[in-house]
């Protein structure tokens, strides 16, 4: 099993930054994506970013150029910069990681994100 732990979310003003950060512990052998969702009341999951071991990195477009991720690969610890927040950027965020070889994903248990207007 593999564990994930967020730390790092909180409640800003509009145009404020947060530093996300995300450890795993555990099997966190084969692990080779990890990265971040986000979720809303009444809305489905959305992934925000994510990084492979390979350093492949992929971004929602409502985040590009905004938020910036980050991992340290041999500690399997995922990082998440948010800048510029937008009050539309208010969610549960949740850290993931995966294992690809055995179609697996862990999840955290999420770190709530409030940005005020």
């Amino acid at each position: 099993q593999v564990q994930l732990v967020e730390s790092g979310g909180g409640l800003v003003q509009a145009g404020g930054s947060l530093r996300l950060s995300c450890a795993a512990s555990g099997d966190i052998f084969r692990i080779n994506v990890m990265g971040w969702y986000r979720q809303t009341p009444g809305k489905q999951r959305e992934l925000v970013a994510s990084i492979t071991s390979g350093g492949t990195i992929n971004y929602a477009d409502s985040v590009k150029g905004r938020f910036t991720i980050s991992s340290d690969n041999a500690k399997k610890m995922v990082y998440l910069q948010l800048n510029s927040l937008k009050p539309e950027d208010t969610a549960l965020y949740f850290c993931y990681a995966k294992k690809s070889m055995y179609y697996t994903v862990y999840w955290g248990q999420g770190t709530q994100v409030t940005v005020s207007s």
